[in-house]
């Protein structure tokens, strides 16, 4: 892995984050985040002269790193406060996990496949991110640590899961593609009170398949 973060790294991620606004990213904080997060250090370095392009790129366990205006789209939806209370069902390369914490959050964060949580953590601890990290399937959540301000899924379900809704605090916001690999939308999904929600969708995706279990 490149172990350095430099200047033309970050003037890389400077004309990055110019491509984002173009594209329609209007939270300032979003893209100042992001701009924090060396991208570059969450990714194989086979691919390190594509770090900062707008494209996902693969990981280990047959994932996928998200492209970045993929991972502002979301972040921007969720409207993320200082301390709020996030999980995120999974980990992935721990890139996403980065943003949310750069954003004052406060993140559990749970990885499905041992490979993916293993590295991550390695990835965040080197950069002294501090999230806290859970191996389980992230169908279930955590629901030990219930309930969160914000939901996020980096994975496609083919439907909203019942057992992350119920883990949702009143007044708090889901984030997640939703369908299959014919098709997905990113659905937002506010609770009301008194078990009510607010869903909207927003635009269509392509992401790999949210699954069931945890992989050795």
């Amino acid at each position: 892995m490149e172990e350095k973060d430099n200047f033309r790294h970050k003037g890389l991620r400077k004309k990055l984050i110019e491509s984002l606004r173009a594209k329609g990213i209007r939270e300032e904080n979003v893209l100042e985040a992001m701009d924090r997060v060396p991208r570059h250090l969450f990714m194989d370095s086979s691919f390190l002269n594509f770090s900062y392009t707008d494209k996902a790129f693969p990981i280990a366990a047959g994932q996928t790193i998200s492209q970045p205006y993929t991972v502002a789209f979301q972040t921007e939806l969720l409207n993320v406060e200082k301390h709020c209370k996030i999980l995120e069902v999974g980990t992935g390369s721990g890139y996403q996990t980065a943003v949310l914490l750069e954003l004052g959050a406060r993140v559990y964060t749970v990885e499905r496949q041992r490979e993916l949580f293993l590295a991550a953590q390695k990835t965040l601890g080197s950069l002294k991110y501090k999230p806290l990290f859970f191996y389980g399937d992230g169908y279930e959540g955590l629901p030990a640590y219930a309930p969160f301000d914000r939901i996020l899924l980096t994975a496609a379900a083919p439907e909203t899961p019942q057992t992350l809704l119920e883990q949702l605090a009143e007044g708090g916001i889901m984030v997640l593609p939703e369908g299959d690999r014919f098709g997905q939308k990113m659905i937002r999904i506010v609770r009301k009170t008194d078990g009510i929600y607010d869903r909207s969708e927003h635009g269509h995706f392509s992401f790999v398949p949210l699954l069931r279990g945890k992989n050795q």
